[in-house]
């Protein structure tokens, strides 16, 4: 069980940054628009079943995927680490950004049952991709399948429900944030989210470069092996 723990906690840390459903759900409130509040339950609860398929579509056929391409799980594992530590860094060293309450009201136009239809037309692309989870995730995602191949199956597959379990608390979270968007637009402080996010930020930093170290560890060792 710890496998499967660990693998929750490093999916779980990983991809809520990218994620990001308090600041996808004001991205969210501005493209929808003022729409009726079913609408906005509708529409998060469609949003959140397709990051789930989504996501676990990429976990399942990552191995495969880079086994069709030839790469090996070391140029993974530092490839993908080093893109995960530069996505923690340029999130840590974000610009703080204030939105004002005034522009947030003046750009949610009424909404009619035409667009609300059309709205509906939109939950995977483009509101599940990129706006909910962007090729970062995906990035993300691969990156962390392939590492959790563990030398026995019982533990692989445990390390890959880790990684699902983690896929379905943060849609989870997208479906909450999603469905009262107004509601946390006008009561959440922009400054908290902002601190919330330089925190988990550093994690995913952290976990870039453990995942990158992992990789040129392995390298390393068949260059000594291979000598």
């Amino acid at each position: 069980m710890y496998i499967l723990w660990k693998y929750f906690a490093l999916g779980f840390s990983a991809l809520l940054p990218l994620i990001n459903p308090f600041g996808s759900a004001l991205i969210f409130l501005g493209l929808v628009g003022a729409a009726p509040i079913e609408t906005y339950r509708n529409l998060a609860r469609r949003i959140a079943i397709n990051t789930i398929i989504f996501l676990a579509v990429i976990e399942l056929i990552g191995s495969s995927l880079l086994g069709f391409f030839g790469i090996s799980l070391p140029i993974m594992q530092v490839s993908g680490g080093i893109v995960i530590a530069m996505i923690g860094w340029s999130l840590l060293n974000q610009q703080d950004s204030t939105p004002n309450p005034e522009k947030t009201e003046a750009a949610v136009p009424a909404v009619t049952p035409a667009e609300i239809y059309s709205l509906r037309e939109k939950a995977f692309y483009p509101f599940t991709f990129p706006i909910t989870a962007g090729p970062g995730c995906i990035v993300v995602m691969l990156t962390l399948s392939v590492h959790a191949t563990q030398p026995s199956v019982t533990e692989t597959v445990l390390a890959h429900v880790g990684l699902f379990i983690a896929a379905i608390i943060l849609s989870g979270l997208i479906y909450i944030c999603y469905a009262y968007a107004p509601k946390i637009a006008r009561s959440i402080s922009p400054s908290t989210a902002h601190g919330i996010l330089r925190v988990v930020a550093f994690i995913l930093l952290c976990i870039g470069v453990q995942i990158a170290w992992n990789g040129v560890s392995q390298l390393m060792k068949g260059l000594l092996h291979s000598s």
